[in-house]
């Protein structure tokens, strides 16, 4: 039993299945800040009841996230303590800001908000779930500028006595432009998939004509999100791969098995063969979209993988720079499906719902609960890629895969860890999908049971509109835009 092959399936299936909470989240703390932003300014209770709805789909989603977050942290330790050793003065930066400054801002005031209901001024309570929203984001922020630095290292320098890296600009670390570009590319996802948790739930509701004055918005919000997330990813995803070019060449070769390089390099869409350059049976193709995903320019260069991995054997010495081309090539592809598949679906939800339309047919609200999958196929599709595509190494460059793995951990040990961590996982996984099926059945809570659990007092007038205790505001005072 190989344990860096153990290890490697290992940390990359806690990786995806911590990963696929994360954006909820990050999207849904958004949605859920303007929700709640939308009752103080209103005071209208509707809002009211789909904040304290989708707050409970989100702490549901957030918990889950935390748990299987904490075994990403421990796994450095135990199955890879030789890539800890060594990056570890690097690396540890970025994480110890994530969990001082990210983490601790976002759960303290998560707390506020679950439990300040009935304590703080509606205001007051607001801006907790912005803060929580804020936090989520930051804490994403930290986490990619340390997975940037393994794409690309940069403000560090090697000690060849020491045998490890050792940050000297840990600006340089965060202000990357790989990191720029992979972060805002992951907080459009979020966006995204937070905006397709609310459409598709309360597609549901829609179909069911349950609660339709709570629903109706949500829809309405979730596509228009979806539509914006959706163009974000796809922009940010292009400016994102131009980079990756420029730091990464295998890697933007192995997503389009190019073995040669080429002027005017096509994409292909669909490709039936073995992706080795060789045996290609079958392929649809668009002239020059490679380039230009690449170069800015349709006639463009790209290196194609032969030439790059002559280049990697005289700067690195002999070995295998390529990672496992059809992993690379179908997951690029997977990964873009995703973001046109939801592009298409905002725009078809969009014309279906306009001018307070609701369509009669199950069959499209069943379709419409399925949108919630596409972001989680999207980011599990996405990292696989990320992470597959810049393998044999650990630290791009300076450190590879093989040298990474803990020396004294057995195969034996970590296929333990492995199948334990598997099932635990299986078993969060019904859990929280027998959660969110639970109150997702429950449904919003009545006006008066809102209303009932928010703080009372003495009336006060200001702040976002109406006063602080849940009176209503300016009868005439419209809501917010997203709601139409």
């Amino acid at each position: 039993m190989d344990p860096l092959g153990i290890a490697r399936w290992q940390f990359g299936i806690t990786t995806v299945y911590h990963f696929l909470f994360v954006p909820i989240t990050i999207g849904m703390a958004f949605f859920i800040a303007i929700t709640e932003t939308a009752w103080v300014r209103t005071r209208k209770p509707v809002y009211l009841r789909a904040t304290k709805f989708w707050g409970k789909i989100f702490l549901i989603n957030f918990a889950i996230g935390v748990v299987t977050g904490i075994v990403q942290e421990f796994q450095f330790g135990m199955n890879w303590s030789s890539y800890s050793r060594f990056v570890g003065d690097v690396f540890g930066a970025p994480l110890a800001m994530e969990a001082l400054l990210a983490f601790f801002l976002e759960s303290t005031f998560l707390g506020l908000w679950i439990f300040g209901w009935d304590k703080l001024s509606p205001r007051l309570h607001c801006a907790c779930i912005w803060l929580v929203s804020i936090g989520t984001m930051l804490s994403a922020f930290f986490i990619m500028s340390a997975n940037s630095f393994m794409q690309h290292p940069v403000g560090v320098t090697v000690n060849a006595d020491r045998s490890r890296a050792e940050m000297n600009d840990i600006w340089a670390v965060l202000t990357q432009p790989l990191n720029m570009w992979a972060y805002s590319h992951v907080i459009a996802g979020a966006i995204l998939s937070g905006a397709a948790m609310f459409a598709g739930i309360a597609s549901y509701f829609l179909m069911k004509k349950r609660d339709v004055e709570v629903f109706r918005p949500a829809v309405r919000f979730g596509l228009v999100g979806m539509l914006i997330g959706s163009l974000a990813v796809i922009v940010t995803g292009d400016l994102l791969a131009k980079v990756m070019t420029d730091v990464q060449p295998m890697k933007m070769a192995a997503a389009e098995a190019l073995w040669d390089t080429t002027e005017g390099a096509s994409f292909s869409l669909f490709t039936i063969g073995t992706l080795d350059g060789s045996s290609e049976v079958f392929s649809i193709r668009v002239p020059g979209v490679l380039s230009f995903m690449a170069t800015e320019s349709f006639s463009g260069t790209v290196e194609g993988i032969n030439d790059v991995q002559a280049q990697f054997e005289e700067q690195y010495g002999p070995g295998d720079y390529r990672p496992i081309i059809p992993v690379a090539y179908w997951m690029f592809r997977i990964m873009m499906g995703a973001g046109f598949v939801m592009l298409l679906v905002s725009i078809v939800g969009l014309w279906l719902t306009r001018k307070g339309r609701l369509p009669e047919s199950k069959t499209v609200w069943r379709l419409a609960m399925f949108a919630i999958a596409g972001p989680v196929v999207g980011h599990s599709a996405g990292w696989i890629f990320t992470e597959m595509g810049r393998q044999p190494w650990t630290v791009v460059g300076l450190y590879r895969t093989e040298e990474s793995v803990s020396p004294s951990v057995s195969g034996g040990s970590v296929l333990t860890s492995l199948i334990i961590f598997t099932l635990l996982y299986g078993i969060l996984a019904v859990v929280e999908v027998g959660l969110v099926v639970k109150y997702v059945k429950i449904g919003p809570p009545s006006e008066q049971e809102a209303l009932a659990s928010i703080r009372r007092g003495k009336p006060r007038s200001g702040g976002f509109g109406g006063d602080d205790e849940g009176t209503p505001a300016d009868a005439d005072e419209k809501p917010l835009a997203f709601a139409y």
